[in-house]
């Protein structure tokens, strides 16, 4: 249903649909503005170098090519997830002054919604007055109607937007070099099916998404292990078939600050976000995350931005509201339970909140000159939220959630894959950068009396069982999701992300080494294990970390006499630890012991010596 009157002397149009699909179904599809005008056939859009007056504000500067350029300035989005929108352009020439639009999802007792999308328009001369009738009297509710009936039929099914599909665009030639590819990486031992559901998404996907391909958004769609896809991006990578892209994301909006195709070694970890106005450095193990799209000589992909602030842009921010000085302002959100902040685009610090059962149903937030209140205000899910700006300017509130999407393959989980490492050693960060790789699990060995091995067999058989051994840890490391960093003579130093991880693929190795099936010489291997904060450097042209934890890491090995393993307070507490080493299926000998560490002369450490049942 459309209707058209006039208020204000500016022209009003009001659309209605009914819907199948509930709110929170329907707005991943809706409010993903950048889609929603693509598909509605609204022209690309350019952004232009924002004034200094803008900083701060969220304000943007926009433009599209006509038969003459088209620019305006839009001010930041406001929105309720997952229940209204809108946005308000000024534009600097053309047809149009003014434009407003405001899209209201309801929810209805029975069941589904409905979506109300009004617009209001400002002509700026005849051609204003004479277009508007056309455009958003009858070309704009058909294109608008299509597209909705289409995200209402997908949504729901309660399915993702990933399910839209679009006609393929393949060069030619293409569906040949997919056959050779998909042969080479079938060879390699790629599971068949699983390739057959990567080569029907770069034939079928929508571009929007192809542009940004995330493994782990893939492998749940598919409902199949994420690590099994992020692999097969990997390989498909270097068979030629994907290409990867590292983008480094702002800590506030968390968009795409840069974008570099190919190597590590061509981001700049420090970059500016023009949105947030903001400088800042990848200091965060989030900072870079890994994304995927078809290479060009199979597909290309459509990068062209038709909105670039719109609601889905942002999803970890649930609200967003501009508020005069003295306005007050009560929103109420559907949050998940969690960890959210309240803040502003221009002051500084926030206001905590934790969503949870046990919180309050509502919430009132002054803020002042003087700043936040402190302390995390609990709320309940569907509270009621109240903003007042008793400030002298106008600010941008902004609720957003903390947690980090974990559909994101972020570098600091990716470069501690063997199967990264293996297919891409030479990827490495330019010299002098650095980014924070978050909490990482750092494995040392060594094996034990390599020397009087040489001396004793000779060194043609010797190497023989050094190279062995370094396979069994590259293959038990590997299948724990770990990777081997470098090796140094007999030694090896590995990472993982997760603590029993380290700890049961030495387990692993060791039980190997030490009991070799072909009758071989068996050998002991030492062991360390810590975990804490790391760096990721370039060292000798190759990615490697470094921080203190590593330097303790490095130092704990040499307490290892072989066919134990030393672990750090830190590791040995990990609760997934603990209940390895308690298995009564399994019991290991535990001894504590307390040492110091050369270069820690102000400290002792509690250390713990573990030998496995099968070494006892």
């Amino acid at each position: 249903m459309s209707e058209r009157t006039k208020q204000d002397g500016r022209f009003y149009y009001r659309w209605e649909w009914q819907l199948q699909s509930t709110p929170e179904a329907f707005w991943p599809f809706f409010a993903d503005t950048n889609r929603l005008n693509r598909d509605t056939g609204i022209f690309p859009v350019d952004e232009m170098l924002p004034q200094p007056e803008d900083a701060g504000t969220g304000r943007r500067r926009l433009r599209f090519q006509l038969p003459m350029p088209i620019g305006w300035v839009e001010e930041p989005f406001e929105w309720v997830a997952p229940y209204q929108y809108g946005v308000m352009r000024y534009y600097q020439n053309g047809p149009l002054r003014t434009m407003e639009v405001l899209a209201t999802i309801t929810p209805k007792p029975g069941g589904g919604s409905t979506l109300l999308y009004e617009t209001w328009l400002e002509p700026r001369n005849v051609i204003g007055k004479l277009a508007a009738p056309v455009a958003l009297g009858i070309i704009a509710p058909r294109r608008f109607g299509k597209a909705v009936a289409q995200y209402d039929a997908i949504a729901a099914i309660d399915a993702p937007p990933s399910l839209l599909k679009r006609p393929s665009r393949l060069v030619p030639g293409a569906e040949g070099r997919m056959n050779s590819m998909a042969e080479q990486l079938l060879a390699q031992g790629v599971d068949k099916p699983l390739l057959d559901l990567l080569l029907r998404e770069i034939k079928e996907g929508d571009d929007l998404l192809l542009a940004h391909l995330r493994p782990y958004a893939l492998a749940d769609q598919w409902n199949v292990p994420r690590r099994d896809v992020l692999e097969l991006a990997l390989m498909a990578t270097r068979a030629g078939l994907l290409d990867f892209q590292w983008e480094l994301l702002c800590p506030m909006c968390r968009g795409a600050a840069d974008r570099v195709h190919n190597h590590l070694a061509d981001l700049e970890t420090n970059a500016h976000c023009a949105t947030c106005n903001i400088d800042f450095k990848a200091d965060d193990e989030h900072a870079i995350e890994l994304t995927f799209a078809p290479n060009p000589s199979i597909r290309p992909v459509e990068r062209t931005e038709f909105c670039v602030a719109g609601p889905q842009q942002t999803p970890h921010i649930a609200v967003q509201q501009l508020l005069l000085p003295g306005a007050t302002r009560t929103v109420q959100p559907k949050l998940r339970a969690g960890r959210y902040r309240i803040r502003t685009a221009e002051l500084p610090r926030s206001q905590q909140i934790a969503v949870t059962g046990a919180g309050e149903a509502e919430l009132t937030i002054d803020i002042s000159p003087n700043g936040w209140a402190q302390g995390v205000a609990a709320i309940q899910p569907g509270a009621a939220i109240t903003l007042r700006n008793q400030t002298e300017a106008t600010q941008l509130f902004i609720l957003e959630e903390m947690a980090w999407s974990d559909q994101a393959v972020t570098a600091a989980e990716v470069i501690s894959l063997q199967c990264f490492r293996d297919l891409f050693a030479q990827e490495a960060l330019d010299p002098g950068q650095q980014f924070d790789v978050g909490s990482l699990t750092v494995l040392f060995t060594d094996l034990r009396d390599s020397t009087r091995l040489y001396r004793e067999i000779g060194d043609a058989p010797a190497f023989g069982l050094v190279r062995n051994h370094f396979d069994v840890l590259h293959d038990a490391i590997a299948e724990e999701e770990g990777a081997i960093v470098k090796t140094i003579g007999d030694a090896v130093m590995a990472v993982f992300r997760r603590p029993i991880s380290a700890v049961r693929a030495i387990v692993k190795s060791q039980a190997i080494l030490a009991n070799p099936e072909n009758g071989e010489r068996p050998l002991q291997l030492k062991a360390a294990i810590h975990a804490g904060h790391s760096i990721a450097v370039t060292l000798n042209e190759r990615l490697d970390y470094f921080g203190t934890n590593i330097n303790i890491a490095a130092r704990l090995e040499k307490f290892s006499r072989g066919n134990d393993l030393i672990l750090s307070d830190f590791i040995y507490c990990d609760p997934e630890v603990q209940a390895l080493i308690q298995d009564p299926n399994a019991p290991m000998d535990v001894r504590p012991f307390e040492a110091q560490l050369k270069g820690f002369d102000d400290e002792r450490f509690n250390l713990w010596r573990i030998v496995p049942n099968q070494q006892l």
